[in-house]
């Protein structure tokens, strides 16, 4: 049975950082991809009682896609760098975080 190998403490920080990171990038893709779609700077809150469900529905729906995106990139990216530079993936398992 092959020993599992423990990914170094330096991993926390770092997808801390990713984490952040992306969460930062994907919120300027949505804000881009908003004035693209919509030709406004800002994109509809739920509570914006000036705005109906289809354009606040379509905002959560483009915003969460983007948000998925980005950090599945950012996050494989960051992965890859790790395995590349200590020899373990950063999920002992393989099998990822969730």
């Amino acid at each position: 049975m092959a020993k599992k190998k423990k990914l170094p403490l330096a991993y926390k920080p770092l997808g801390f950082v990713l984490g952040w990171s992306s969460g930062w990038l994907a919120g300027l893709a949505f804000q881009k991809t908003w004035q693209v779609i919509r030709h406004e700077d800002n994109a509809p809150d739920a509570l914006d009682k000036d705005r109906g469900w289809g354009e606040i529905l379509l905002a959560a729906a483009v915003q969460g896609a983007l948000f998925a995106v980005v950090r599945s990139a950012v996050d494989r990216a960051g992965a890859q760098v790790i395995e590349r530079s200590t020899g373990t993936w950063p999920a002992g398992d393989g099998k990822g975080r969730d």
